[in-house]
């Protein structure tokens, strides 16, 4: 009985550092979103996804438009722009088209968060349209809201404040 109690211990301690590095991950998205950096993301699901952890702002969808004039478009905005695509093959082929397209053009951009989200929720998660539900499940099971401040909006979104606002 002992030894289930630490393996318990240890799982959910395991769970609150993993939870941690993803709430790192999605302060720096919120960051970049209270800056008015563009965000790419594949589809609507994506889009409310990102809203429902905190993360507003300018998010763009990669439409029926060719990915180079969509890149033309928002390189010229002359804002960062960050590239969130899934991690399927169709997220990679977009994601490296994106960043390809965005350096030729000169434009700010970041592709090193979605990388590194990549590499933590790889295993659970494959899109960005699971990541809303995917915090709410390691915040469940590691017994925490985070070390952040929640607030639900009236549409029962969380509403993400890093620092409490």
């Amino acid at each position: 009985m002992n030894n289930q109690n630490n393996n318990l211990k240890t799982s959910i301690f395991e769970y609150r550092k993993h939870l941690e590095q993803v709430e790192e991950i999605l302060d720096e998205l919120f960051q970049h979103s209270h800056n008015g950096d563009i965000f790419v993301v594949e589809g609507k699901r994506d889009i409310r996804s990102l809203k429902k952890l905190g993360i507003d702002g300018d998010i763009e969808t990669v439409s029926n438009k060719s990915i180079l004039n969509f890149s033309e478009d928002i390189a010229y905005t002359g804002k960062c722009v960050i590239i969130l695509t899934d991690w399927d093959r169709r997220g990679e082929i977009l994601a490296s088209r994106l960043s390809e397209y965005l350096q030729t053009l000169d434009a700010d951009y970041d592709i090193e968060i979605r990388e590194q989200l990549k590499s933590l929720v790889k295993k659970e998660i494959k899109d960005i349209e699971s990541l809303y539900t995917y915090v709410m499940k390691l915040r469940s099971i590691a017994g925490t809201t985070s070390d952040f401040t929640d607030f639900t909006d009236e549409f029962g979104y969380y509403v993400y404040h890093p620092f409490g606002w």
